[in-house]
Order: C-alpha cells, then structure tokens, then sequence
C-alpha cells in the first residue's frame, strides 16, 4: 500500500492522502473544486465546479499510473440534487463512453460553499 501525492492536484488541507494504491486499486480521496495551480476554490457555475473536481481526480488517477477509462465506481457528492443534470453533463463529457459504477448521494453542505465532490476508485490495469 503506497500514497499517492502529485502537485496537479490540490495538496490536502487534513490528514489524508490524494489516494491510495493497494491491491491494483487506486481509492482517491474526494476531490472539491478547487484550482491545484492557483489554489483558487471555483464556486462559480455547478458545471465549472464540477470539471475541475473532474479534473483533479484525473491528475490523480495519471499519478498513480492509471486513468479516467479504468475508473471502476465513483461517488458524486452534490448540494442540491435539482442540479444533477447539470452535472451529469459535464460527467458524461469527461468520462465519454465508459460508464464507471456510480453512486450520487445529495446533502446539504459541502466545505467553503462548495457544490460537489467526487470520489473514485479505479484498476492499476
């Protein structure tokens, strides 16, 4: 079992790893919207909000050698389900074809006003 650590994604604020690889798994954390090169929270639109947590799940998975298309589930974490849609979007364009597991569960706050975070677990292989 081995932490994973790259500056293309934002350095975490507490006591946990970007993700981890264990097994021909890597487990990344959930990701906010924030800016990894400007350190920059972007609560603008849902959509822009959601893409760089996209983003920077990617940067992780290509840290620790694997990619979007080996994501096997993630779990979108989302403010206010009315914006699901929205959301779905901007997924659907990132992930193109490949239609990981997925759980979407709604809540009411999210850290620093924040309207998503994205986890993901995904193969080595």
């Amino acid at each position: 079992m081995h932490a994973i650590s790259t500056p293309n994604a934002p350095t975490p604020a507490g006591h946990y790893a970007q993700a981890i690889v264990h097994n021909g798994l890597v487990f990344v954390s959930g990701q906010l919207p924030i800016d990894p090169s400007t350190g920059e929270k972007r609560v603008r639109s849902i959509e822009e909000q959601a893409e760089q947590a996209l983003r920077n799940v990617e940067a992780i998975l290509r840290a620790a050698g694997s990619s979007l298309n080996k994501v096997l589930k993630t779990t979108v974490y989302i403010s206010d389900i009315a914006l699901w849609d929205r959301v779905n979007a901007v997924y659907a364009r990132f992930f193109g074809d490949h239609r990981p597991a997925r759980a979407v569960v709604p809540t009411r706050e999210l850290h620093f006003g924040f309207q998503i975070e994205i986890e993901a677990i995904a193969a080595l292989e």
